[in-house]
């Protein structure tokens, strides 16, 4: 799917082309904007629609544009990116850009240990496509109760991430300071990067975090839980969150 962005009375341009799963397409494309910093908040965007074609040529839907209401300019990040299904951005100047994106977060919310234990089987619970396809990695919204308030899926877990940034952003409800993050694979920078500009405090994850997602991490004060499994998990950043006697 590609993603244009513009402002009033601009020609959109092409930001980005991802592989994607369809379904929330224009979460995808908002949130997308927002974790990358080229947006600021939900408030900038007028509206989100797919790309008018000529008439006469087929509608497949993979071109989101996004109006925006102030003037759009990608300055020196002028590029197309290619998103791929895997790997993310990489590398300390990459960290370094983030840092100047996301602000540090700010102390809360405590989550208890049980309710980090039981956070993959409720995100399973929710993957309706998966459980046809077998296939798609999903990425759950929680609250401190361990209540799964939003589940996206998709064959990329960052475009999961962004699925659930861009629904959070279009109903006004960013930052997400009291949120749990939970992914159903590893953890990479890059969801870190997502989850930090969204305002995400706690990030759970199934599988494995890459070692520049702990630096990320812990440079931002996120809370940073992998291999949430089998009853147990590794807490890898600012443990101060998790109340392991919870």
């Amino acid at each position: 799917m590609e993603i244009r962005a513009g402002g009033p009375g601009q020609e959109p341009v092409p930001v980005a082309v991802t592989m994607r799963t369809p379904g929330h397409d224009f979460e995808l494309a908002v949130g997308f904007l927002l974790t990358e910093g080229l947006v600021a908040s939900g408030a900038d965007v007028a509206d989100v629609r797919y790309c008018r074609l000529p008439e006469g040529e087929e509608q497949l839907y993979n071109v989101v544009t996004v109006g925006l209401r102030a003037p759009f300019d990608l300055g020196d990040r002028q590029r197309t990116l290619h998103a791929n299904a895997s790997c993310g951005l990489c590398g300390k100047r990459s960290l370094d850009q983030v840092e100047v994106v996301a602000a540090p977060l700010p102390p809360g919310p405590v989550v208890p240990a049980s309710v980090i234990r039981d956070l993959p089987a409720s995100l399973r619970d929710a993957q309706r496509v998966f459980d046809t396809t077998g296939g798609l990695h999903a990425a759950g919204l929680a609250d401190r109760a361990g209540v799964m308030r939003t589940v996206r899926e998709d064959v990329g877990r960052h475009n999961a991430v962004d699925k659930l940034v861009g629904e959070a952003a279009l109903a006004g409800r960013l930052p997400l300071s009291d949120a749990v993050l939970v992914v159903s694979g590893r953890v990479s920078f890059e969801i870190v990067q997502k989850a930090a500009v969204a305002g995400v405090p706690v990030l759970c994850a199934v599988s494995a975090p890459s070692s520049l997602a702990v630096d990320a991490a812990t440079r931002l004060g996120m809370t940073l839980v992998a291999f949430v499994r089998d009853g147990g998990f590794n807490i890898y950043s600012h443990a101060d969150r998790v109340d392991v006697h919870g």
